[in-house]
């Protein structure tokens, strides 16, 4: 049987927020762990959601725009069940699916302070 090659970290990349911005995800952050040591992946893809309700399809949107352009699935999903925070494991990128309040709490972008971060403008 004959695979597709993997996507590069960098479209899958694109797909993801892509995927998030037709759901209107918001306050969209890409942090670059490339140059990191030991980094676990190379890029989280952060976003809040402001229900269950819709960090729920802001997973949906970003499953099938992934799954449509670059034809990949997540390694590993977790947290759909309470849609607090959605963790989907492209192994290349995790994105970070969060309601406010609970991104706030864990606040990934200071743990990971060294990595070089983009924020986009929400739309």
């Amino acid at each position: 049987m004959h695979q597709k090659p993997e996507a590069s970290s960098e479209l899958l990349k694109k797909f993801v927020v892509d995927g998030l911005q037709e759901i209107k995800g918001q306050n969209i952050t890409i942090m670059d762990l490339r140059d990191i040591e030991n980094a676990v992946t190379d890029f989280f893809v952060i976003a809040e959601g402001n229900s269950n309700t819709q960090v729920n399809a802001l997973q949906e949107s970003v499953h099938k725009m992934v799954r449509e352009n670059v034809g990949d699935r997540p390694w590993h999903v977790e947290g759909r069940e309470n849609a607090e925070w959605i963790l989907m494991d492209y192994v290349n990128v995790v994105v970070h699916i969060f309601q406010k309040g609970i991104r706030e709490f864990y606040d990934l972008e200071s743990l990971w302070g060294d990595a070089e971060v983009h924020t986009l403008e929400n739309l």
